[in-house]
């Protein structure tokens, strides 16, 4: 069987005037990396892909390390730690950073979060757009983001789920360009191509499409494109395959069977969704289950289980 742990952030400081931005600290994630040697054994992607069943097949836990969103503190901060100790990883990438030289509009968003309130930044959203939540809507938000309050939750499943996309970026783009410089948080928050060769080099390097968007939500089209443009890129960038795709938000909206359809139609080996869970006997290996990090041995939620 397969357990796969993931991460965003890594940084010593997530001091901010509004909670936004959360992740792990150095020491708390070399702490976990040692508390889940207990419960099984560190396999890296080259072995998922050349043993897949025989690893969702076994008695023996195996463990797999990724990371979302090409961030440059996971190469700066958390890859160190993992070479230290052996242990490898797969670090995913959307490419729209690189391509476009934007930042991602959910990391637009984390920023403005970081210096707006909930009720400021709700308020600024809801004076341009008509979209509202339903109490169904509501319901599901909490669950999604079961780890904010109401309020944050809410914003952002309206946000990530029901504004539309080009409503949406422009809405986030403008009132980023108020308090941000684009050009400068490209530049200090994401990789650079160096570092995703050297992540190639080490077989650590997969893709999160090309513009972290919830697929579920757009045409089989789109979807294609998403997944397509990213692998492309990052195969012509390192010469090297890409075989692994992680879905942003990786929930069953944003993670349907079209979604799975498309992923293999654009010939990528395996996917992963953030569905919850230890990975067995797979059907579709292009589906196969995560934890976040808080909630494994060593996570900040573990011992509340």
């Amino acid at each position: 069987m397969l357990t796969v742990c993931n991460y965003h952030y890594i940084r010593q400081n997530f001091s901010f005037k509004y909670p936004s931005i959360f992740g792990v600290t150095p020491d708390e994630f070399d702490y976990q990396l040692q508390q889940l040697k207990n419960i099984g054994d560190y396999i890296s992607p080259s072995d998922l892909l050349e043993d897949t069943q025989t690893i969702l097949k076994s008695d023996d836990n195996y463990l797999l390390v990724t990371f979302d969103d090409g961030l440059k503190e996971q190469f700066d901060i958390a890859l160190p730690i993992l070479q230290a100790k052996s242990i490898p990883a797969i670090f995913f990438v959307n490419t729209i950073n690189h391509i476009e030289s934007k930042v991602s509009t959910v990391h637009k968003i984390h920023l403005l979060r970081s210096i707006l309130s909930p009720e400021e930044m709700s308020s600024k959203i809801n004076s341009n757009t008509t979209v509202t939540l339903t109490q169904e809507d509501k319901t599901i938000a909490r669950a999604t983001y079961r780890f904010d309050n109401t309020s944050t939750a809410e914003l952002k499943f309206l946000l990530n789920f029901k504004i539309p996309f080009q409503e949406q970026e422009l809405l986030i783009n403008n009132m980023f360009t108020n308090y941000f410089n684009e050009n400068e948080v490209v530049k200090h928050l994401y990789m650079s191509e160096e570092d995703l060769i050297q992540l190639s080099k080490l077989n650590f390097l997969g893709s999160h499409t090309h513009s972290h968007y919830p697929l579920g939500l757009l045409d089989e089209n789109v979807i294609y494109k998403e997944l397509e443009l990213s692998k492309q890129y990052l195969e012509s960038l390192t010469n090297m395959p890409i075989n692994f795709v992680s879905y942003p938000y990786g929930s069953p909206q944003a993670c349907t069977e079209e979604v799975f359809l498309q992923t293999k139609k654009a010939d990528y080996s395996i996917g992963f969704t953030t569905t919850t869970g230890v990975n067995k006997e797979a059907d579709n290996i292009l589906s196969l289950k995560r934890y976040d990090c808080n909630d494994l041995p060593g996570g900040k939620n573990y011992k509340y289980k």
